[in-house]
């Protein structure tokens, strides 16, 4: 995920509004699979495959993929005869949300036909209405492709609505050259760092790592841990500890020198231009997340959308977008690529992580108790990043 953003007053702005519909989020992510609220209720419609031709809209996180006019999106045009316009607006899963959702509700796509939230995102909008259902049989090359143990998951079984663009890891960006000794997220609470951190405003990365530091396994947190570890943090802020919440443009305060440390997104290194930021595995673990390619209702070019997903899950295409964002490539036959073209990422913990380097991470998750203590650990966290 994920790269440079908005402006923060925009994102706090845009935050506060969200507050009051995270309840119906929470409600959707938890729910038993219908949907909450929306205009499209009843059965998900299916996306259309055939003949893609003319133009069509991708919009996704920025940095997110190799730029230029040797990157996938210039080589899958001269490819296919398409036309791709790429849209960089994706900063924040609840602020990309709130700007879509308005079309959403009446079938509307804003003229995208494919874009990119994360796994639990994806969830909610899907149970809301807002979402396609991919059949398979549109996107063979990704039916063949895709890593085993991305096929299934809790939040889409047999990936029936979402396609996994990347994974990742959140963890810890540390300026090396001011701050060489940070390794744990509690570190991050220290006075001598006092308004030289950042975390990120998404919940489940920030709190997640705050309870994994203290001890607590958010797979087994209760309500009232996910709501300690929210206290935590809400001091640090009253304290001044906490420099701000962050969508992707943490990587400006570290370019800039602003901070020593953020909490952040272990494939960013392409976008961090401070030669000194080195992303760390914290202490205690890190989180993991998978962002994913998703239809949404009202898409004009289905087609197209359906025929990048099998461009970008042919294994020497997938190598050289991995090459660029270095984040965890959902697509089997790349590492093989790379032992022939360049050995280093073949080994690289940041694309390939080994079971060993993972063992202390666990994945984004809900809190525990059902949709009314999710909506309770929402609101609390969102009354923290939005001060």
């Amino acid at each position: 995920m994920r790269a440079t953003g908005q402006a923060r007053s925009r994102i706090r702005s845009v935050i506060a509004a969200l507050a009051a519909f995270g309840a119906v989020l929470a409600l959707a992510a938890c729910g038993g699979g219908g949907t909450v609220g929306g205009a499209n209720e009843g059965p998900a419609t299916t996306a259309q495959g055939g003949k893609a031709t003319g133009d069509w809209t991708f919009s996704n996180w920025p940095g997110y993929i190799d730029p230029g006019s040797n990157g996938t999106i210039a080589r899958f045009d001269k490819s296919s005869g398409l036309q791709t316009k790429y849209i960089e607006d994706v900063n924040d899963n609840n602020q990309f949300f709130g700007k879509m959702q308005p079309l959403l509700q009446q079938g509307q796509s804003g003229g995208r036909s494919l874009f990119v939230v994360t796994d639990w995102m994806a969830k909610q909008m899907h149970d809301l209405g807002y979402l396609q259902n991919i059949n398979p049989a549109t996107i063979p090359t990704v039916d063949k492709n895709l890593i085993p143990r991305l096929r299934n998951s809790p939040l889409d079984p047999n990936r029936q609505f979402s396609i996994p663009w990347q994974s990742g890891m959140t963890g810890i960006w540390v300026d090396t050259s001011k701050a060489p000794e940070i390794h744990s997220v509690n570190d991050l609470f220290k006075p001598k760092y006092k308004g030289k951190v950042t975390f990120l405003t998404e919940l489940r990365d920030t709190v997640e790592l705050v309870m994994k530091a203290d001890g607590v396994d958010p797979a087994t947190a209760s309500k009232q841990q996910w709501l300690d570890a929210i206290d935590k943090l809400n001091k640090a802020v009253d304290s001044g500890q906490i420099r701000a919440f962050t969508g992707n443009e943490y990587t400006e305060d570290l370019n800039s020198g602003n901070i020593v440390a953020a909490v952040g997104w272990s494939g960013d290194a392409s976008i961090i231009s401070n030669k000194n930021a080195e992303w760390r595995m914290p202490t205690q673990g890190c989180t993991t997340f998978s962002d994913m390619m998703v239809i949404p209702v009202g898409a004009p070019n289905t087609a197209a959308a359906l025929d990048f997903m099998n461009y970008v899950y042919e294994p020497k295409n997938a190598a050289k977008l991995a090459a660029y964002i270095n984040y965890v490539t959902p697509v089997t036959g790349v590492q093989q690529v790379f032992q022939k073209t360049d050995p280093s990422l073949a080994n690289d913990n940041l694309i390939f992580p080994t079971t060993s380097f993972l063992k202390k991470c666990t994945p984004n998750l809900n809190p525990r108790g059902g949709p009314k203590a999710v909506a309770e650990v929402t609101n609390a966290f969102q009354n923290v990043i939005t001060k």
